[in-house]
């Protein structure tokens, strides 16, 4: 069902999030797993438009849980995929299937305090991705990840003691490594659609510097190549080293040297003037990259052709 645009809703405690939707209370106030099946029922009408959380949500579809709206767009969600969301990222559903099983997992940040995975989580790029980059499972990897969320459900079921907190964070750095693991094979088994994109992310730098845009707006940005290929920042530099072994950052500077040697060997452009046409506001920072990426500055560069 479609609702009426409204004001994001923020969730600031786990505990107020259960309330919103009709659950019972966490028996922890910092970490939550919710089972939504045929005996638990999620009520579609409950959920906002749009909603920003104070906690991590690791979310995993045991089977067709409908459509996300991320921005203006609509993705539908396969059995097996999971999505990883970061605190205080802005995110939504307007349309949802009640005939669904999901493992929704809320994770507070103050719960790993104290751990060395409060610093490592930040690590994981794919709380970065869009809704759209979301991990689809294979059904191997579907039953790896189903044992560990029930492992994490027993625990929390289970009499909290003063072991809980150790093995359930134990249980979530294993999730997390398993979804890096599956992340990795994704972008191999999707190697067809990643060359194509890195067509496309040469055709875009390509015509960027075709068109003199430096002039107007400056060196490309990560955020403007993923703009362009409809990515999120994280998955595109990702996919990218999965791929090349190379980050979308490697891949600009990349072209820009490439374009610096073009005009150093076919130009009398001052050094100070191929900066500018590159879109560099300094000649020193120019100078610089150009140095560390080909060991020699861009003048004895010059000088090798003459």
């Amino acid at each position: 069902m479609k609702k009426q645009k409204e004001n994001p809703k923020r969730f600031r405690s786990i505990s107020e999030i259960h309330q919103a939707f009709g659950m019972p209370q966490p028996r922890h106030p910092l970490i939550s797993l919710t089972h939504f099946n045929e005996s638990n029922l999620f009520n579609p009408q409950k959920i906002p438009v749009y909603d920003v959380m104070d906690f991590y949500k690791i979310a995993f579809t045991t089977e067709n849980c409908g459509r996300m709206k991320y921005g203006q767009n609509y993705y539908d969600f396969k059995d097996g995929s999971m999505l990883f969301i970061a605190p205080n990222q802005l995110i939504g559903s307007s349309e949802y299937s009640d005939e669904s099983s999901s493992y929704i997992l809320l994770m507070h940040p103050d719960f790993l305090l104290g751990y060395p995975l409060a610093k490592k989580i930040k690590q994981y790029g794919y709380f970065s991705y869009s809704v759209n980059e979301a991990l689809h499972l294979s059904n191997n990897e579907k039953q790896v990840i189903l044992s560990v969320y029930e492992i994490i459900e027993q625990e929390l079921n289970s009499r909290l003691d003063e072991f809980s907190q150790e093995v359930l964070i134990a249980q979530i750095e294993l999730l997390l490594s398993y979804a890096n693991r599956f992340y990795k094979r994704q972008f191999i088994t999707r190697k067809a659609v990643n060359d194509d994109l890195l067509q496309k992310t040469e055709t875009i730098l390509d015509e960027y510097f075709y068109h003199q845009q430096t002039l107007k707006h400056g060196i490309p940005t990560v955020q403007f190549l993923s703009e362009q290929l409809n990515l999120s920042p994280g998955y595109l530099s990702d996919m990218l080293r999965s791929l090349i072994g190379q980050s979308a950052q490697n891949i600009i500077h990349k072209k820009l040297i490439e374009k610096a040697k073009e005009k150093l060997s076919t130009t009398t452009l001052t050094v100070s003037e191929i900066a500018y046409e590159l879109g560099f506001e300094h000649p020193q920072s120019f100078s610089k990259l150009f140095k560390k990426k080909t060991t020699i500055p861009p003048l004895e560069f010059r000088k090798s052709f003459n």
